[in-house]
């Protein structure tokens, strides 16, 4: 699994979301290693990582996760997970390994209505920037650009930098594992819980009040799986925390883990 170590200090482990690579992490990077050991990967299917030779699948994608902390001594280390990444930080959590825990917007906590609307408006974003490959330098240049392309991630998509978003979307349409990875998503089971006192740590579950992708009304149905998580709100903040709000983002992780 290709990965990336950043800073000196008690480690800290960032999993990506669907589509993205480490450097999703970017706006946080230089905040969290200036603290910590930040150790960032790019999961099966994504960025540099080739992918799984079998179904890409929740379960699989965690397995492959565990293989990689113990493989690299890192027994214990503090999980922060956006997306996706979040979903797969809990269900480490939820399995007892790692150590203290961030889910940001985790998915796989939805209604069957709020995954079909799910389904149905991912679905058409990456057909959309799968077809608009070739005009993405000149769309992304502009702040309008910018706001047409990331409305449903972002809230505040025109004051996100160019290069943050050129390279998001060019990894979401070239990355080999999406569609296999969102049909799991789609048709697999949902986010299993964990009792009060069962994790290996704490666990925060932060989520962005103007969430379009994972909606905060889900929220609810995350704090009764995991009833011991603190759940924290980002105002002003869409999908990624570490893009709307990436000082209080970079406070909430180094503030709730090795502490």
């Amino acid at each position: 699994m290709h990965h990336e170590r950043l800073g000196e200090g008690v480690p800290l482990l960032l999993v990506h979301g669907l589509g993205s690579t480490w450097r999703t992490w970017a706006p946080v990077l230089d905040g969290l290693s200036a603290r910590r050991e930040v150790i960032v990967v790019d999961l099966p299917g994504f960025g540099e990582t080739p992918p799984l030779s079998g179904d890409l699948t929740i379960a699989a994608l965690a397995d492959a996760l565990t293989t990689f902390i113990d493989d690299h001594g890192l027994t214990g280390v503090d999980l922060v997970g956006s997306s996706v990444g979040a979903r797969l930080v809990l269900e480490l959590a939820r399995r007892g390994v790692g150590g203290d825990t961030v889910a940001l917007d985790p998915g796989g906590f939805w209604s069957p209505m709020q995954k079909r609307a799910f389904q149905v408006s991912i679905g058409t974003s990456i057909r959309l920037v799968r077809a608009l490959q070739p005009a993405l330098p000149l769309l992304t240049s502009h702040p309008v650009g910018r706001t047409a392309l990331l409305a449903q991630l972002s809230s505040r998509p025109w004051a996100l930098p160019q290069e943050l978003v050129l390279r998001e979307l060019q990894s979401w349409a070239g990355s080999a594992g999406y569609d296999s990875l969102l049909d799991a998503l789609v048709h697999g089971p949902d986010q299993q819980g964990a009792p009060v006192g069962s994790t290996p740590g704490r666990v925060v579950i932060g989520w962005g009040r103007q969430d379009r992708v994972v909606t905060p009304a889900q929220a609810a149905a995350a704090m009764a799986r995991f009833p011991g998580a603190e759940l924290h709100w980002f105002d002003r903040c869409g999908h990624f925390p570490m893009w709307d709000q990436p000082q209080e983002t970079i406070r909430l992780i180094l503030g709730n883990t090795a502490v």
